[in-house]
């Protein structure tokens, strides 16, 4: 899931001369991302980053074919609803011909623009993989139907994109790319270094891990992060308790967008 998307993208090149400006207002802010994770329901975020599907991808106990009605479901999300999600944010950013050209500003709304084009760019590349580690697999994707959890995330996303601020959107991409990320690193981290060579799930669960645990990937999820960090939010306001409520949100749809055992025999 959900470019829950998982691309990853090269590490974000600093705008030229204003390396220090983001620098400095990072630093005079609240860390926000710190304060979400330090009121997070820790028994909520682990049923979403360890959920069963995990555990069993973890293991080498995935079934093949929930694997592949996961994929199916992850593909839509990652081909449909998440460039919808970003060409809005984009269009929410607060480009203003007022703004010096080396404001904090100006220099704050570039630096949005560019996590922002990545993610659009290497969503297209996501999901390409997707197709791509289907067919090397043999996962059929074509055979499932659109869960109801994958409508419910790719509602909220178009929701969020449409009514919600610009401040909302970022925090909602930033958690469901954190989360992905958490997840993606418990199976990494429990998976044994030999694999079962005729155990097809295990094989495309180590392409999965790997694609969404490495360097570039843990270096977009951090340019998120402090992004997040550089938001105007003052904790207590009205948009403080919305951008809390969005990153409770995403913990719940990203417990529910993991199949459960069995879905794929109801098929």
């Amino acid at each position: 899931m959900h470019c829950k998307h998982r691309h990853s993208p090269q590490k974000l090149a600093p705008i030229q001369g204003r390396k220090n400006l983001f620098v400095g207002l990072i630093k005079r802010k609240k860390r926000i991302s710190s304060l979400l994770l330090s009121v997070t329901d820790i028994s909520k975020y682990n049923s979403a980053t360890q959920h069963p599907f995990l555990e069993a991808a973890r293991a080498g106990s995935l079934d093949e074919r929930l694997l592949s009605l996961w994929l199916s479901q992850d593909r839509i999300y990652a081909a449909h609803a998440y460039p919808r999600f970003i060409g809005s944010l984009i269009a929410k950013i607060p480009f203003a011909s007022h703004h010096a050209i080396d404001s904090e500003a100006e220099a704050l709304n570039q630096r949005i623009l560019s996590v922002l084009s990545y993610s659009l760019q290497n969503v297209v590349r996501e999901a390409r993989f997707f197709l791509d580690t289907a067919r090397k697999y043999g996962l059929d994707l074509g055979c499932w139907k659109e869960r109801a959890a994958t409508k419910a995330y790719c509602a909220e996303m178009a929701h969020v994109a449409s009514w919600a601020s610009l401040e909302e959107g970022l925090v909602f991409l930033w958690a469901m790319e954190k989360l992905y990320l958490d997840s993606w690193a418990f199976v990494s981290n429990g998976l044994s270094k030999q694999g079962d060579s005729r155990d097809v799930a295990s094989h495309a669960v180590r392409e999965f891990a790997s694609n969404w645990t490495n360097e570039k990937f843990v270096n977009f999820v951090d340019d998120l992060r402090s992004i997040v960090d550089c938001l105007n939010l003052e904790v207590g306001s009205e948009l403080w308790k919305r951008v809390q409520t969005v990153w409770d949100r995403v913990i719940e749809l990203e417990t529910d967008f993991w199949p459960e055992s069995g879905e794929e025999n109801q098929v």
